[in-house]
């Protein structure tokens, strides 16, 4: 079955904070109605999880971070215990995104900290030979690959590792009606929140969108027809993949 005309969709991430998102252009240029709304959400652990793991943030010389979720989950939970971190601590970040977002809770500029140029762990590596002593701490999601853990392991770095948050389904207003012509999802824990809210649903001709692999299997997987995917070779980003599939949909239907 044919997607049918897409006028309506919804973007399953929260709405973007500038008026220059390609979401917003894309709309304008096909007549299009865009709807911003988030099928999960990221939560901290409460006190009393974190509690149970037994870490003392002060044992640690030093903190890894592998997302801007993580600083925040992070600070948060400093923030509520009360714990001053000292200006000793050194920060080694996966990316400088990462990184410069840390302004956003201490002073950079007198601070000890680290940033990967690749976006990966091993763009670290010299800052880890050269620290290698320091006692890390490594706040993770409750679901997270270790391929981070391992990595420390072989370099047999002094690491502990700590969940401070997860990735949780967010909820929709009971008899909430999905009247989109195409949702876009971003990761399998979308496809998994819109089957646990709406266990009835039924595709018909609306179109699926999604970025990623593995977003695309879980697509599959759930026994549904994927009908725009990114990234590909000539649409790295999931707006310009959307922008190719909307023109033919309006092709098809004109």
């Amino acid at each position: 079955m044919n997607a049918r005309k897409v006028k309506k969709i919804l973007i399953s991430q929260p709405k973007p904070n500038s008026e220059k998102s390609p979401y917003y252009d894309l709309a304008e240029k096909h007549h299009l109605e865009v709807h911003f709304y988030p099928f999960i959400k990221v939560e901290r652990l409460s006190l009393k999880e974190f509690r149970q793991q037994r870490i003392n943030m002060l044992d640690f010389t030093a903190v890894i971070f592998t997302a801007r979720t993580a600083v925040d989950k992070f600070f948060s939970i400093c923030e509520e215990m009360k714990i001053t971190i000292p200006e000793t601590m050194k920060y080694f970040c996966v990316s400088e995104t990462v990184a410069l977002y840390l302004q956003k809770y201490i002073v950079y500029r007198k601070r000890k900290i680290f940033f990967s140029q690749t976006g990966k762990i091993d763009g670290l590596n010299s800052a880890f030979t050269k620290h290698a002593k320091e006692k890390f701490l490594l706040p993770v999601p409750e679901e997270h690959n270790d391929e981070i853990c391992n990595f420390l392991n072989e370099k047999k770095i002094s690491f502990t590792k700590s969940v401070m948050y997860r990735t949780v389904s967010n909820t929709f207003e009971e008899g909430e009606k999905l009247d989109y012509d195409m949702i876009v999802f971003f990761s399998p824990l979308g496809i998994q929140s819109l089957l646990s809210n709406f266990p009835n649903f039924e595709q018909g001709s609306m179109a699926i969108g999604c970025f990623g692999n593995t977003t695309a299997k879980a697509v599959e997987d759930a026994g549904l027809r994927l009908d725009c995917l990114a990234p590909q070779p000539d649409f790295p980003s999931m707006a310009a993949a959307l922008e190719a599939f909307v023109k033919e949909n309006h092709k098809h239907h004109s």
